[in-house]
């Protein structure tokens, strides 16, 4: 009988997971079961007269190479999309008002001086403490430490609070005082060791035409630009949202039997498909059991581990101390005469000491043209970031009502929307909090002895579209692997 693989979890690392067996291994029997009524996960687009709604992600990086690849893979090349570069302006929000990010961060830091010099959002004081970066000597000792304590060392606490922590928000709605620098921005240590600081680690970068950046290891030439196929916008998307994504791999799904709406509820060791100490048996909830030779987890790591816990509760336990954060979206439409001030860029963010519950704001429609239709407005607010999850029980007509109130104050709108979506994402941001890879260490230790059973998604090693995929497609690689020398050794 064929060997059967079965993938839990239908958000894109499933996804991704599946098509990859499927286009390698044809022959092989897939069943890819999501508890959900649809796939996707967190990637969810809606197309409402004209307008590109999306509950999730709007975007993905485009120097991450499996986005762009598995985009290129599924057909989807010309239908990639830059930002607008006719809006390239972001702003940060500082006692109520909006000051220009400065130009040249490349991810949390800055690698030009001219324009943080000129910025309002620090003060001559600030500037001179993180100035002060070049001459401070590295850390000596080993091991691991917040990014907030990181950051406020080399740079100052002012750069921190005003600068870096707002941009950390907008990546993982998390606290930097909790965040692991070596799980999130590990190369900001590797530049304080190699080069002696973060701006010695930038000078460095502008002296070598392909030396990389300091944060996330984005290749530069002389110009500045890099070798993303879309005009070298950091961020892309696709024309008619993400779930253009989603669909190309529902459309070449094919040969994987997909089961929606169907939730498992317990994985135990053996298989009557396999030898007595292979495989493994799936428990649904309807009270069925399935049983596959190799089995994928691409859930979030709480529910790996109620999956989990009769086969491995060391594992199980490991996996729950991954904390989770929840967020939700709420997008306005408006006719642009309804916008007295001009969305002349992509948006901002808010940090966490402005003490308020919008944590960033993106100007839709600026950032991504054909967004909206001709003389309309696309907004989307986030709401929600670690220690403030609260407002996210609030009713729909409270979280818009905040959003209102909130572009009442930055924007000038008084008028309410033409209309509104709602998604709320309860425990769905990971965080890489510190002591997160000596725990992926001890999951990593834990799969290792048990022969066939693997995860993938957020939770681990990238929270962005580009690592889920990857993550995926190494599980993939590694069950193929695995029947390969299952045949082999039945040969």
């Amino acid at each position: 009988m064929q060997p059967r693989v079965i993938i839990v979890g239908g958000g894109i690392a499933g996804l991704a997971a599946a098509y990859r067996l499927n286009r390698a291994a044809p022959g092989i029997a897939i069943m890819l079961i999501e508890s959900g009524s649809r796939l996707g996960g967190k990637i969810v687009t809606e197309r409402v007269d004209g307008f590109v709604v999306e509950g999730g992600p709007d975007s993905f990086l485009s120097y991450k190479p499996r986005g762009i690849g598995l985009c290129r893979e599924l057909g989807l090349a010309d239908r990639l999309q830059a930002t607008n570069e006719q809006a390239h302006r972001s702003f940060v929000m500082r006692g109520g008002n909006l000051y220009e990010l400065p130009e040249g961060l490349t991810g949390l830091i800055p690698s030009r001086f001219g324009p943080m010099l000129r910025t309002g959002l620090i003060s001559p004081l600030g500037k001179l403490r993180m100035g002060l970066d070049y001459f401070l000597p590295p850390r000596s000792q080993d091991g691991d430490e917040a990014l907030a304590t990181f950051v406020t060392r080399r740079l100052g606490r002012e750069v921190y609070e005003r600068l870096v922590e707002p941009l950390l928000g907008g990546i993982y709605a998390g606290d930097g005082e909790q965040l692991s620098l070596m799980a999130t921005f590990p190369q900001l240590r590797q530049a304080e060791l190699e080069h002696g600081g973060l701006i010695k680690g930038v000078l460095a970068a502008m002296r070598s035409p392909t030396q990389r950046h300091p944060d996330f290891g984005q290749t530069v030439d002389s110009s500045g630009s890099n070798s993303s196929p879309t005009k070298g916008s950091a961020f892309v998307t696709l024309r008619a949202g993400l779930g253009e994504i989603v669909g190309a791999l529902e459309a070449r799904s094919g040969g994987v039997e997909v089961w929606l709406g169907t939730r498992v509820v317990r994985v135990c060791k053996g298989s009557k498909e396999t030898p007595p100490d292979g495989g493994y048996t799936l428990t649904l909830e309807s009270g069925e059991r399935l049983h596959a030779a190799a089995l994928l987890l691409a859930t979030p790591a709480y529910v790996t581990a109620d999956l989990v816990a009769d086969l491995d509760p060391g594992m199980a336990d490991t996996l729950r101390n991954i904390p989770y954060s929840s967020t939700a979206t709420v997008s306005v439409a408006y006719p642009l005469a309804d916008i007295p001030r001009r969305l002349g860029g992509y948006g901002y963010i808010v940090p966490r000491a402005e003490g308020r519950a919008v944590l960033a704001c993106t100007w839709t429609s600026s950032k991504f043209p054909h967004r909206a239709p001709e003389g309309f407005a696309l907004i989307r607010a986030f709401i929600g970031r670690t220690g403030q999850e609260g407002v996210l029980d609030w009713t729909g007509e409270n979280l818009l009502g905040l959003v209102r109130s909130e572009l009442r104050d930055i924007l000038g709108i008084s008028v309410p929307p033409i209309f509104h979506r709602i998604f709320r994402w309860p425990r769905s941001m990971p965080q890489y909090t510190l002591g997160h890879l000596d725990r992926l260490a001890v999951i990593e230790e834990r799969l290792a002895a048990h022969s066939g059973l693997f995860v993938a998604g957020s939770a681990y090693r990238g929270i962005g579209i580009p690592d889920c995929i990857q993550s995926g497609e190494v599980a993939a690689e590694r069950i193929l692997c695995l029947l390969r020398m299952s045949f082999e050794n039945r040969t």
